[in-house]
């Protein structure tokens, strides 16, 4: 669909916002000649609507508005019963929409959008509000597959959109201290990082659960809830969590917590794409005496070994380890043992490992005494007990409303932590586990009659041009099938 306002003049307060940097430091009048401290004048104001307004969608509009410095235009949710329902009580002005599609087209004064769905739909709700020309915010992980990051991040560039992903603790200033220890090498040569999570916290392994339209909450607009994914009666149990399971609409394990923990070595250490994936996963008993998962959820647990060059940052190649399903590294014997490594009780966390000792982290955890430097000759390095907590997580969301309102060379807009020049490919590093893992069980009949599985191997990977080279079939979990309506192209 086309609005037809490509290459129409907009109104005068759009134009006004879309001039950046420049316009900004021209025409905006001081806000104390407006109307006293914390007064913002309606011209000032960003339009923005909400693309998922439950759950992690009101948290995020709630600190787009920035306190009501900012105008709520427009709530979208397929079911406003739930948590969005609070969405409506804080933003009363705002237009309800159960179709993105439909408010996009219809609401021509929207600057930018926060879109906090199941992430299935992500990539497509993204391509088409910028498309529209509307600046984005996107939950993590920015997509559901490779293709969908690398096409945001293309369209992103191309159209001038202001972005963010939401891994707020791209934001959290004490990121600064891991980025120092490396930048000041006090690691000396860095060549492992171990990166792990308790996660899943949900039903995963097993078969998707049995449809049974008869249980379909009056509220919800299941076929809008499905959007992109293929269509199947309303099933229980899957909206409105325990959807990250299915491969149909989650990213498992690595999806929910990975754009937050392996940012951080990504983001320190400058790391680009992986050359490689690899992969072993938990089973469970799906037939009597045949350990396995089903194919088409995530697996209960999983093992992911991913190899990267040498950076700028890391002079040496790095081998990354993610583990999941509550599988921790060991205790190194340079952290004392009554210290946790990582994160609280070490169920999240990550290890960043030097010839001279070892950074122990997990920058979103609100435990004290993160992030830890442990050197071998006996010094050790310690965050602040508390964090700085001004603003809700980190400013993450008013740093991307002020850089829309700066414009999209601005340098508000350059400060961004996650922008999607940065969060694609630290997305689609994400993904490749789980391309891996997808490839893991893929099989074929032998002549005997037999399952073999020929996608458990070293997957080789070339970035640029978005392939496996050792394994075709492989290739398939790049990206995905749409239904028609709800594509994502370039």
């Amino acid at each position: 669909m086309n609005n037809g306002q490509k290459g129409q003049p907009g109104n005068s307060r759009r134009d006004f916002l879309k001039k950046g940097a420049i316009a900004s430091s021209i025409l905006f009048v001081p806000r104390h000649v407006l109307g006293g401290v914390g007064f913002t004048a309606p011209s000032d104001q960003l339009n923005i609507a909400a693309i998922g307004a439950g759950g992690k969608g009101l948290s995020d509009i709630r600190n787009a508005a920035v306190n009501g410095r900012e105008r709520v235009v427009a709530l979208c949710d397929v079911d406003f019963s739930g948590s969005a329902s609070q969405a409506i009580k804080d933003f009363p002005k705002a237009k309800l929409y159960h179709d993105y599609r439909e408010m996009l087209e219809k609401e021509k004064d929207i600057d930018a959008v926060t879109i906090s769905t199941p992430d299935h739909v992500h990539g497509p709700a993204a391509a088409f509000a910028m498309e529209r020309g509307k600046h984005v915010y996107v939950q993590k992980p920015l997509t559901h597959n490779i293709r969908e990051a690398r096409i945001l991040t293309e369209m992103a560039r191309k159209n001038k959109i202001v972005s963010q992903m939401g891994n707020q603790g791209a934001s959290n200033p004490l990121l600064s201290l891991v980025q120092n220890w490396i930048d000041s090498d006090k690691l000396g040569e860095i060549s492992k990082v171990q990166v792990w999570t308790n996660r899943p916290v949900w039903p995963q392994g097993y078969a998707m659960p049995e449809p049974d339209p008869n249980k379909k909450p009056n509220d919800l607009y299941w076929n809008l809830w499905l959007g992109p994914a293929s269509y199947r009666p309303y099933t229980p149990n899957l909206h409105p969590f325990n959807w990250r399971g299915w491969w149909e609409y989650g990213t498992g394990a690595l999806g929910d917590v990975g754009c937050h923990l392996i940012d951080i070595p990504f983001r320190t250490l400058g790391l680009k794409y992986p050359k490689d994936a690899e992969c072993s996963v938990g089973t469970v008993f799906t037939k009597m005496w045949t350990p396995d998962y089903h194919p088409e959820s995530c697996p209960p647990s999983s093992f992911i070994t991913l190899h990267f060059d040498a950076t700028e940052k890391s002079k040496s190649p790095i081998e990354m380890t993610w583990s999941d399903g509550g599988i921790k590294p060991s205790h190194p014997e340079i952290i004392p043992p009554e210290h946790d490594i990582g994160g609280h009780q070490s169920s999240n966390g990550v290890l960043i490992h030097g010839e001279k000792g070892i950074i122990s982290t997990n920058i979103n955890d609100s435990s004290p005494l993160m992030p830890k430097l442990y050197l071998k000759d006996g010094t050790t390095e310690f965050g602040p007990q508390t964090e700085d907590g001004e603003e809700p997580e980190y400013g993450h969301q008013r740093k991307w409303v002020d850089a829309c309102k700066a414009g999209f060379n601005s340098q508000e807009h350059l400060a961004l932590t996650s922008s999607f020049d940065y969060a694609g490919p630290m997305t689609e590093t994400v993904l490749m586990g789980n391309l891996a893992i997808r490839s893991y069980m893929l099989r074929r009949e032998n002549a005997n009659g037999q399952f073999e599985y020929y996608g458990r191997k070293k997957m080789l990977w070339d970035g640029d041009n978005m392939k496996i080279t050792n394994l075709e079939a492989a290739n398939q979990f790049v990206g995905r099938k749409y239904r028609e309506g709800w594509e994502v192209s370039k």
